[in-house]
């Protein structure tokens, strides 16, 4: 029966190597789509108004559009691992158009 550090070891490196093997392919799959890319594939450039939350008296927020900088767009990559600089879209999109907390 082996022993326990023996097994976790085993599991920790099973576990490395599957990783590794997912982002290899992520990023063959993201280089091969920019040979042939689209305006929404593999990049995908993302604008929204910039809104911030500024907070009041008695717990209330008042919402304002940023003056100095009213829009703002970010690229993002449809992937499921950042590459070439760029957070992967499905975590990028979500949070993107929220107000800014002053």
């Amino acid at each position: 029966m082996p022993r326990a550090g023996a097994l976790v070891r085993g599991t920790v490196i099973v576990m490395a190597l599957a990783c590794a093997l997912a982002y290899a392919a992520d990023s063959l799959s993201v280089r091969r789509r920019s040979m042939h890319a689209t305006a929404t594939n593999p990049y995908e450039t993302l604008s929204a108004t910039r809104v911030l939350a500024i907070p009041q008296k008695g717990g209330k927020i008042e919402y304002q559009v940023d003056e100095q900088n009213p829009q703002q767009s970010v690229v993002c990559v449809h992937a499921l691992f950042p590459h070439d600089g760029h957070a992967p879209c499905w975590y990028v999109k979500p949070r993107f158009g929220q107000p800014i907390p002053m």
